[in-house]
């Protein structure tokens, strides 16, 4: 769904719940409304009967102790006057019945006491509750109608505001998103907007573009250098072993060479595919989608390389204190990573030592610990194990091409997994990997 239309949409519902909220209540505000015009009708009424009594004289409404009394035709309005012993109290307001002429009618009625000619007087002014209520629904329908009107008209001005508004986000979709052939994406156009967030927007997606381009572009330089220094000799012993295998008798010596042939192939080959699966991950040419359980993972590792435990009689301990699953990862690069852990740690290890895999939470951080007994890293030489140019001495006593850990650090970035490496000569090494906050549940 598109921006614009989830901005109506949200505009429109807004909208709809007031009209409910507002019809809901619409009652109530009527017969509020109306009672406070009667009261204060109520209250001119009174203002005109005392004023006429302190013109004309109480004589005006009274004479000989006889009470007034006086209604309209119909009954909705009545004024009466009596003497009255009780002391003055304040005006009231209320809602009560009275008998007219043998009906009973329920009126609002104002009550004042007061003095004139040295006696005591209560007035009482009453207007019906039929009357009052006689304007409610007109006004009801009114109201209704008038707020009806001024929600079609501001959802048709929001329409046209977010339309105009959101016009700079739907050209740098269409120009400079879906229209562009990724990653080929042309010429830089500044988007004409006056604000300053889709400027924002605008400029950054450029970065991202020229970053994106850059990467790429490194991308094809590398394979491309790749392929012309490591093919080459690929291709020459490809050839030699396909000579080789058109002879028709082949002695002892050839079949030596042919296998070392095949051999060197073979690193070259392993060399190139670690290269470039470096290269991918440090391109971000991954997706970090998968949601992977730590225990699931781990024990694929130890599947999948479990044969080569018993070359050294090795043990490998795995403890888990809860299974906590990984999300938003790339499932083929975490095992990657510790299939390079594991592997070294079973590389250089001693004989009938132990590997320790421990994944736990420790101040509200996520850890696996990759610990082994071997030989350890000198102090001198941790600050290169993962730099992928530097071959350590212990490497090359394992016919090793140094690249399982530069791989790891890789991932690892890319993971935003943090490494701590903790190693003593003779005595093992210790990889600890935390693992970002969001990641793990």
């Amino acid at each position: 769904m598109k921006l614009r239309t989830k901005l109506t949409l949200f505009n429109t519902i807004s909208k709809l719940v007031i009209v409910t909220l507002f019809v809901l209540l619409l009652p109530v505000l009527i017969k509020y409304i109306n009672q406070v015009y009667t009261d204060i009708r109520l209250k001119k009424d009174k203002d005109k009967v005392l004023q006429t009594v302190k013109n004309l004289g109480i004589k005006y409404y009274i004479e000989n102790g006889e009470s007034y009394a006086t209604y309209t035709p119909i009954k909705d309005v009545y004024v009466s006057l009596e003497e009255d012993s009780l002391a003055g109290t304040p005006d009231t307001i209320e809602d009560a019945p009275r008998k007219v002429q043998g009906d009973t009618i329920q009126y609002r009625i104002l009550s004042h006491k007061f003095k004139a000619d040295n006696k005591q007087y209560e007035l009482e002014i009453g207007i019906s509750q039929d009357s009052v209520n006689a304007t409610s629904g007109p006004l009801q329908s009114i109201a209704f109608l008038i707020l009806l009107g001024m929600i079609i008209l501001t959802i048709a001005a929001d329409q046209l505001y977010s339309s105009y508004l959101l016009r700079p986000l739907s050209f740098i979709i269409k120009t400079k998103l879906v229209a562009n052939k990724f990653p080929n994406f042309g010429k830089y156009k500044q988007v004409k907007t006056s604000t300053s967030d889709f400027r924002h927007l605008d400029l950054s997606i450029h970065q991202m573009i020229t970053t994106i381009e850059s990467a790429f572009q490194k991308e094809r330089e590398f394979i491309s250098n790749a392929s012309h220094e490591l093919m080459t000799p690929i291709s020459i012993l490809q050839s030699k072993i396909e000579n080789m295998f058109e002879e028709e008798d082949i002695n002892d010596d050839l079949k030596v060479r042919l296998l070392e042939m095949q051999r060197i192939l073979n690193r070259l080959k392993s060399i190139t595919k670690t290269l470039l699966l470096i290269s991918q991950i440090e391109n971000e040419q991954f997706l970090k989608e998968d949601k992977i359980s730590i225990s699931e993972l781990l024990y694929e590792v130890y599947d999948e390389i479990s044969i080569r435990l018993q070359d050294k009689n090795l043990t490998c301990n795995i403890t888990i204190t809860n299974n906590w699953d990984l999300v938003n990862v790339n499932k083929f690069l975490l095992f990657n990573l510790f299939f390079n852990l594991v592997n070294n740690a079973i590389k250089y290890n001693r004989e009938g030592g132990e590997i320790n895999i421990e994944a736990v939470k420790e101040d509200n951080a996520f850890i696996v610990k990759v610990s082994d007994t071997g030989i350890g890293i000198a102090a001198a030489d941790l600050p290169f194990i993962f730099n992928r140019f530097k071959k350590l001495k212990q490497s090359l006593q394992q016919d090793s091409f140094g690249l399982g850990l530069p791989i790891v650090r890789s991932i690892a970035d890319f993971h935003h997994i943090k490494i701590d490496v903790q190693s003593e000569k003779d005595k093992g090494s210790t990889f600890k990997l935390v693992f970002p906050a969001g990641v793990v549940i």
